[in-house]
């Protein structure tokens, strides 16, 4: 990581570094690239995706309805309705 690519990186982030900054982030920016390639080297070829590195399967709870029921006093809010849906102008043309 060079002073020029961190000056690309810090204009496209918005971000106003003083030359100490910039310093100091061509030093952490070059770890973090270095660590990077340390991972690309570690051997992943019999590994199978995994969402969680635990093995435990969440408890599932019933799909029951527990709330609603009041479509009338929601629908009373709207200035026009149909059907017991909510009437509104054309978005799409």
């Amino acid at each position: 990581m060079d002073k020029k690519t961190v000056q690309k990186v810090a204009n496209l982030a918005r971000l106003n570094l003083s030359e100490k900054q910039e310093n100091e982030l061509e030093q952490q920016l070059s770890k973090i690239l270095g660590f990077v390639e340390q991972l690309s080297e570690v051997d992943t070829d019999n590994v199978e995706p995994l969402a969680s590195v635990v093995d435990i399967e969440l408890p599932l709870r019933k799909d029951e309805i527990n709330d609603g029921g009041y479509a009338d006093k929601i629908l009373k809010n709207a200035p026009e309705q149909a059907e017991g849906y909510f009437v509104i102008g054309k978005v799409v043309e």
